[in-house]
């Protein structure tokens, strides 16, 4: 199966402004979907991408590009969890490019990505900036059915992220697990320690310093049920997560995400309503 997702937007002929950001193109093929329903109380348009046949397996390939035109600003979210099923061997390769052109703003905002016994995924996100513009992003990792009690014993999980500024490249991650290393590193002290879930968020933008000092205090201020980080490198401030669910990274996950956007970009402190359901 392969499926693909389009989508451009531009923003205002009087200048930025977000909450006049209008969709130019828009190109979807199957399963892939883009949905965009109506939030009044995020401050700028949301588009929610699905994908119509519930899940991925080995050998499907899909791929989504998302263009912020200048002065932009959209959230995108995926309408629900994504799950990666059990492969008899191939690989699910997922391309994701994300394009700011100046002074744009978008939001990426990830459900969580539920990773069967045996599921091999290969995933590569790239964020490419223009001067001026600043994005919100993230993943969500589910290392198993966790209300069934599965674990995860083979597979493979190969999730890059690079992000380049004014065609630079700013900072480069790549989780990889495979097979035998999987459950190594599942179980190891100095990885993940056991943890069934993971969490990242970045933030590029300015005055990170001082995001970087809230966000610490309310990572110290949040529940015991998980374990959590922050720094900056290379003028990406990076948030982790590690806990023995989804589920007890969410709370942390979502104050982190509404009280950067407000300081960031002036918008509500809200998230969509499907994003908590």
């Amino acid at each position: 199966m392969e499926g693909s997702l389009d989508i451009r937007f531009a923003g205002a002929a009087d200048g930025p402004s977000p909450a006049n950001t209008r969709l130019v193109h828009l190109d979807q093929r199957a399963p892939m979907r883009a949905l965009f329903p109506h939030c009044p109380n995020m401050g700028l348009p949301v588009t929610a991408i699905t994908a119509t046949c519930g899940g991925f397996t080995g050998g499907d390939r899909l791929s989504i590009a998302i263009e912020v035109g200048e002065g932009a600003g959209v959230m995108a979210i995926g309408q629900a969890a994504e799950k990666l099923y059990r492969s008899t061997g191939a690989e699910t390769l997922i391309d994701v490019r994300l394009d700011l052109k100046r002074d744009a703003w978008l939001e990426w905002l990830p459900q969580e990505t539920i990773l069967f016994d045996g599921a091999r995924m290969r995933r590569r996100t790239t964020l490419s900036m223009a001067p001026g513009s600043a994005a919100l992003a993230g993943e969500i990792l589910a290392f198993g059915r966790q209300a069934r009690g599965e674990e995860l014993t083979h597979g493979l999980i190969h999730d890059g992220w690079r992000i380049a500024r004014d065609g630079k490249l700013a900072w480069a991650d790549t989780f990889h697990a495979a097979d035998a290393d999987l459950t190594a590193m599942l179980g190891h002290p100095t990885a993940l320690a056991g943890a069934r879930a993971s969490a990242m968020l970045i933030h590029v933008g300015a005055n990170l310093k001082q995001a970087l000092d809230w966000v610490r205090g309310k990572l110290n201020a949040a529940n015991n049920a998980m374990r959590a980080a922050a720094t900056i490198v290379n003028d990406v401030l990076l948030v982790r997560w590690l806990a023995d669910d989804a589920s007890d990274i969410r709370p942390s996950y979502a104050a982190l995400w509404m009280g950067l956007r407000a300081s960031a970009r002036g918008l509500p402190v809200n998230l969509p309503t499907f994003w908590h359901a």
